[in-house]
């Protein structure tokens, strides 16, 4: 397949986005100490003002005749800090193993979201010092939310539940996950449909959800406008993604 970087798709002033992620994995190759690193780190974003730190947990399970024999938890040390922005729409995690940067509805344009990631995970280089990405991940979730008591879920993604032929059942859950290869290319794509009941179903329709990630499948060099070069690539991937699930109905309600 041939990926097409320049292709323009449609501007969508209501796109139905309420999260979308960048992450790069990527391991620490300096000491990763607390101090240290929250003393470097926080004067670099003084526009991230709500600090935590994260500890990572492994959990051990022991099971016999069909009950937990023991369980034990183990403490693997500090992770990193996690950072959110004053008006709480941007988070970023800065991890011994790699960085996230996260941008939450309401979301405002792919320039903004890869110009921020990018200045953020340039910190993350000053910081970590790593030499070699293990994975790139671009994550964009979906809520199209339906109109109350609306389950034509046919009229605005495809493929779309619907329940076994004879029996016109109402849903009460739909999962549908999709892993998909770019062939000639180093990425996958996992599709996920499902839907999000609502809390109050008299004034409240029913979300589909349509999860789209794309992600690396092989490690490469960190170099100068290679990381560039594949956020734009998987970038063009989850559009025509989206842009392949959604129908024009769908499409309409977002301009």
């Amino acid at each position: 397949m041939k990926i097409e970087v320049s292709e323009q798709f449609p501007h969508l002033p209501h796109a139905p986005i309420v999260e979308a992620v960048i992450e790069i994995r990527a391991r620490a190759e300096v000491a990763w100490e607390e101090g240290v690193i929250s003393e470097q780190l926080k004067p670099k974003l003084p526009d991230y003002p709500q600090v935590a730190s994260q500890k990572e947990f492994q959990q051990e399970v022991q099971f016999g005749a069909g009950q937990v024999l023991e369980a034990k938890q183990h403490n693997l040390g500090w992770k990193g800090l996690r950072l959110q922005s004053a008006d709480q729409r941007q988070v970023v995690q800065f991890n011994r193993d790699g960085f996230v940067f996260s941008r939450l509805d309401p979301y405002e344009n792919w320039e903004h979201l890869r110009d921020e990631a990018l200045r953020l995970w340039r910190v993350h280089l000053d910081l970590a010092h790593p030499t070699e990405t293990q994975r790139i991940g671009l994550r964009f979730i979906n809520r199209i939310e339906l109109p109350a008591h609306e389950m034509k879920f046919e009229e605005y993604i495809q493929p779309h539940a619907e329940p076994p032929r004879g029996l016109d059942l109402p849903f009460q859950g739909f999962f549908h996950h999709d892993t998909l290869a770019a062939p000639g290319h180093p990425y996958s794509i996992n599709v996920v449909r499902t839907i999000q009941l609502p809390q109050d179903p008299r004034t409240q329709g029913i979300g589909l959800i349509l999860d789209i990630d794309v992600f690396t499948t092989q490690p490469f060099e960190l170099r100068q406008g290679l990381l560039e070069e594949r956020l734009a690539e998987m970038r063009w991937l989850k559009n025509k993604v989206f842009f392949g699930s959604i129908t024009q109905k769908a499409l309409d309600s977002f301009r």
